[in-house]
């Protein structure tokens, strides 16, 4: 089992199994953030959040969540690594365009980028959600005290050009990068038949636009609307 994950296609196969974890996890993360946009007054995106930080289920998947996004990483960090130093010379003349995707090509650049806008994400609403919540006002919606997250997220999009911009900036990034994670995750698992694969690439561009428009509509709204 050691060698498996030592070798290179057990990295592999840890990093396609951590990247359609959270794959997963952005589907759920951008269903209740797009709760923002159905209603002005805040109530379903409160409650949504509320039930995300008080659900038991959810609180033990937080810090699988958590190592899975740092597997997910290193890994990506370490076969990149290991992949320039197997091949430390780059052919000038090769055309990889005509091959691959340009997004494939870019996926660690793509990645580390991803990774600073999760970084700003976090240190913005996330953390202070976790750790900080008496700096949140409380709202009481159907009898219920919760933190008032709908005017910590509008806020700061509403307030912020500079930051929506960035928001939009991530949500295109992480389109792309999704663009080829999605399908590669499929194909280091052993579904590399030609049919499946040319469907998988359909699935992939269809999620990633979902994803990259999904979270980008939402400064958009606060921009536009107020």
């Amino acid at each position: 089992m050691s060698n498996f994950l030592t070798a290179s296609i057990g990295k592999k196969f840890i990093m396609s199994i951590s990247g359609l974890f959270l794959m997963m996890f952005i589907l759920v993360h951008l269903a209740i953030n797009i709760l923002l946009i159905f209603d002005d007054s805040g109530e379903l995106f409160n409650q949504g959040a509320h039930y995300m930080a008080t659900n038991p289920i959810i609180k033990i998947m937080e810090p699988l969540l958590g190592l899975g996004f740092m597997i997910h990483i290193i890994w990506s960090f370490v076969i990149s690594y290991q992949n320039w130093r197997a091949r430390p010379v780059r052919y000038a003349k090769t055309n990889t365009g005509e091959s691959s995707t340009w997004a494939s090509r870019n996926m660690l650049i793509l990645g580390a980028l991803v990774l600073v806008f999760l970084v700003i994400h976090i240190i913005n609403f996330y953390w202070i959600i976790k750790f900080d919540p008496h700096s949140i006002p409380e709202v009481s919606i159907g009898g219920k005290m919760m933190e008032d997250t709908y005017s910590l997220v509008s806020d700061l999009f509403i307030n912020s050009i500079l930051f929506s911009i960035f928001y939009i900036l991530g949500a295109v990034l992480l389109g792309l990068h999704l663009t080829h994670g999605f399908w590669s995750s499929f194909q280091t698992l052993g579904i590399n038949n030609k049919n499946w694969m040319k469907r998988l690439e359909w699935i992939a561009r269809i999620y990633a636009i979902i994803v990259a428009i999904g979270f980008s509509i939402i400064p958009l709204y606060f921009l536009i609307k107020f």
